[in-house]
């Protein structure tokens, strides 16, 4: 899967810019990047962790879909605007994890709080498999609950 060492410093908030190509013909951030904004903020972390990002979305053996997404949008933003974005992980069960994003303004505002569901799964057959590590040290710390949805 191309794991390196895990690190074990916490890891930091993803950052950035809001760039005019995000915006929408009102001037404010299009709906669908803030969930690239999201997927970015979680390309980091992977890389903080220690993954090899290039061998993590190829095919290697195990794919990690999304399988459910979410958004709610508190505050516009706009060309220019910092963006820090938080990661909240949490384990629903062995091959099933959750993200929480919570997105913040240069002032510390909320501006948007997102949530994606993804699933581990092992190629050829795509059946469930295990949360590989780092991936599983980054989630042990939340508690593990019973999935309330069938993938």
């Amino acid at each position: 899967m191309g794991w390196q060492q895990m690190n074990t410093t916490p890891l930091h908030d993803y950052e950035r810019t809001v760039h005019f190509a995000d915006t929408d013909a009102a001037g404010v951030v299009y709906f669908a990047n803030l969930l690239r904004f999201c997927h970015e903020a979680y390309e980091d972390a992977l890389a903080q962790l220690g993954v090899d990002l290039r061998q993590f979305f190829s095919s290697s053996g195990l794919i990690v879909p999304i399988t459910e997404a979410q958004v709610r949008f508190l505050k516009p933003l706009y060309c220019g605007d910092r963006l820090r974005v938080r990661i909240d992980p949490q384990r629903l069960d062995n091959s099933c994890f959750q993200l929480t994003y919570t997105l913040y303004d240069a002032t510390g505002n909320r501006v948007a709080i997102a949530r994606t569901q993804h699933i581990c799964l092992q190629l050829p057959q795509r059946r469930r498999g295990t949360i590989p590590d780092p991936l599983r040290e980054w989630l042990k710390s939340a508690p593990a609950t019973a999935s309330d949805r069938q993938p």
